[in-house]
């Protein structure tokens, strides 16, 4: 069988997360072929991958997003549209209901147009841009509204007219851009279509927005709406989909996904990577932190820094070891590294893209900082080494580490996220019991055991597989 993956902004250009987990699937699937269909930010990416392909992977292909938006049309185009398809076009835009994949496919069919720009640099559409404007936008100036339209729906047109991959199942890692041409390609190709959501899309892009400085404030909502929007069509599509955790699965059922379709797969770890490291001893030498964690601002490594300021006061001889990549983010790492200097801080490592097996022997206790997560695999890694952890009240993080209706006990202690203070009195508490290090490590471990394998991951995924191809799309019925 062979599966198409589509990846948005993660695999195979950056290390960890739902690259992670694409990896861990596709190595796990021998019997399976691959191929990959990944959307990126920056061209510079193209062809620098971070992970070494499985022999099953058969290729990827590669969009990105700054190439398309760079893109210039020669001229304008007039009467290329039908009443109908502006209809389709205007509805897209405002967002209000759900509009058929299959009406898109027929817009946007493959080679119907000369130029991936016609559709949107054509004056029917110009006209639709302006219908939508007068009617919700009017208080704004046009030409930011028309810039942002363009910003982001360009992608989206340009995106829905390549030649997407043939496979017998489309499988999105995400809402968003890739869901939808997952959608897309299973109704092109009559091939059943899955999602498995990692943390929740629109939520995830709804936060960044509201954060960010590239979207102009009166355009937020807009932005955000528009996520949203795109995350209502990809479930939509979808035949099945399948979450992490359960309060991820009522979100998405909140947000429009059909209850019936969504089914929960946790992450699975490979236990015995970690089989090498020692359980905790009561050394009696200096307590060590450990993050897993790349470098970049959801992570939210300023917190942890804070929280391990806070600690030196308590434990001088304290250290905090960082293992994760810094390139994604130089701007944030740069800020990261200020902000030691700016606290007087000592005993801070970042060591870069490691193998973490090899530095968790030096590890007391483990934190994780993250204002959003989805099922971090670091927390399961940490388990696997019987490692105790401290992680924010993010995604599946409190299931994980107080458990979900099991009687393993806490395997650490969960706080606020941003929450410094309550962070680094949590990591004091830790640091101050040999025995509860000792006993929330033990609970980690068998919770991790019981729950959260990989030859429970994979041993899902295949049924998922071989349940979709069998089905096929929405039982035969086009979308």
């Amino acid at each position: 069988m062979r599966i198409c993956l589509l990846a948005e902004g993660s695999y195979p250009y950056v290390v960890g997360g739902v690259s992670s987990w694409i990896q861990m699937l596709m190595s796990g699937l021998p019997e399976h072929e691959f191929v990959i269909y990944s959307i990126g930010a920056e061209a510079k990416d193209r062809g620098k991958f971070k992970y070494e392909l499985p022999k099953n992977c058969i290729g990827v292909e590669e969009m990105f997003l700054d190439e398309i938006l760079s893109q210039r049309a020669a001229e304008m185009q007039e009467g290329i549209l039908t009443g109908e398809e502006q209809q389709t076009l205007y509805e897209l835009v405002c967002g209000e209901w759900d509009v058929p994949l299959a009406w898109l496919a027929e817009i946007f069919s493959y080679g119907r147009w000369k130029s991936p720009l016609a559709v949107f640099m054509s004056s029917d559409f110009f006209d639709v841009i302006v219908r939508v404007y007068r009617r919700e936008h009017n208080n704004l100036p046009f030409t930011d509204f028309f810039w942002t339209m363009r910003s982001m729906l360009l992608p989206l047109f340009y995106l829905m007219q390549q030649k997407l991959p043939a496979a017998d199942v489309y499988h999105s890692v995400a809402t968003g851009y890739c869901g939808v041409i997952g959608g897309l390609a299973a109704q092109l190709h009559q091939k059943p279509f899955i999602i498995t959501e990692h943390g929740v899309y629109a939520r995830e892009r709804e936060a960044e927005i509201i954060k960010s400085d590239w979207a102009k404030t009166d355009f937020k909502g807009i932005w955000i709406r528009y996520f949203y929007y795109l995350a209502r069509l990809s479930y939509h599509a979808a035949d099945h989909l399948y979450t992490l955790f359960g309060h991820n699965g009522r979100i998405a059922a909140d947000l429009g996904c059909a209850p019936e379709k969504i089914s929960i797969v946790p992450n699975g770890v490979h236990m015995e990577r970690f089989a090498g490291v020692p359980e905790l001893t009561d050394h009696g030498g200096p307590i060590t932190i450990g993050a897993v964690v790349r470098v970049v601002p959801i992570k939210d490594i300023l917190t942890l820094l804070r929280a391990f300021a806070v600690v030196k006061r308590e434990l001088p001889d304290a250290r905090l070891i960082i293992m994760g990549g810094m390139d994604e983010d130089p701007d944030y790492a740069a800020v990261c590294h200020r902000t030691i200097r700016m606290l007087g801080l000592e005993d801070v490592t970042f060591t870069g893209s490691v193998p973490v097996a090899d530095y968790l022997p030096q590890i007391d206790i483990m934190v994780l900082s993250s204002i959003s997560e989805g099922q971090p695999l670091a927390v399961l890694e940490g388990f696997s080494a019987h490692r105790p952890y401290v992680a924010t009240d993010v995604g599946c993080c409190r299931e994980l580490i107080y458990g979900d209706g099991d009687t393993f006990g806490p395997a650490g202690a969960v706080v606020a996220p941003m929450d410094y203070e309550a962070m680094a009195y949590e990591i004091v508490r830790l640091a101050r019991s040999y025995e509860l290090r000792r006993t929330m490590a033990a609970a980690g471990f068998a919770r991790a055991q019981a729950r959260y394998t990989y030859e429970q991951f994979v041993a899902s995924y295949r049924q998922a597989y071989e349940h979709a191809a069998k089905e096929g799309p929405h039982g035969g019925r086009r979308i």
